[in-house]
């Protein structure tokens, strides 16, 4: 089912071999310094926290990007934005669905959910192009989707073999977009502000 859901981003691009061409970044953001999270609290289910980004590297802002260069170029196509929001609120509703079915304790799904919904917001400084980041997804990573539910729709729980050092090592650049280095910093700017103050 989950597959279904986005076969439609599949359908603009042949992946063909791949070639990866490291690019160095710079989040644009200061990590705030080390601050473990291994056991905090005395919560066992906080252990291993840290392996994940690392201590000093609580939201992930401290990666770099690798770019997965294709024999064919990923294209944005445009799609009705109702259908962009569906599919979002079912990313929304799995994250809650993960955190409160797979974490017991209400301490560690607090730590866990602000370190997913600090992490997804670095996005934003891509998209507004203020990060030093390519705007792009890691591959290899978002590939796991189909992944997270099992065929009797249960919530898998194997080790998908990656960590939060991982992110970026596969980034897609995704073509196509209306950017203007000219003028785009303004509008998105404009955007950016209408959106926050709708909040």
């Amino acid at each position: 089912m989950f597959g279904k859901l986005f076969k439609f981003v599949l359908a603009s691009a042949v992946i063909g071999s791949v070639a990866a061409t490291p690019v160095p970044t710079s989040s644009g953001l200061v990590a705030r310094g080390s601050y473990s999270f291994d056991n905090w609290g005395g919560f066992s289910s906080l252990s291993g926290f840290d392996n994940f980004y690392g201590s000093d590297n609580f939201i992930g802002s401290i990666s770099s990007q690798t770019i997965v260069e294709q024999d064919q170029e990923l294209v944005c196509h445009t799609e009705s934005v109702e259908i962009i929001q569906q599919r979002l609120l079912v990313l929304q509703e799995m994250a809650k669905r993960i955190i409160t079915e797979q974490i017991c304790e209400v301490e560690t799904q607090t730590v866990v959910f602000e370190q997913f919904h600090a992490s997804l917001g670095l996005f934003s400084h891509d998209l507004r192009r203020t990060s030093g980041h390519h705007v792009g997804f890691d591959s290899s990573i978002s590939n796991h989707f189909s992944d997270i539910v099992s065929s009797d729709s249960s919530l898998s729980a194997n080790d998908f073999g990656f960590s939060g050092h991982d992110l970026g090592s596969n980034t897609v650049v995704v073509g196509g977009s209306n950017w203007d280095a000219s003028t785009s910093p303004a509008s998105v700017g404009a955007a950016y502000s209408a959106a926050h103050a709708a909040f």
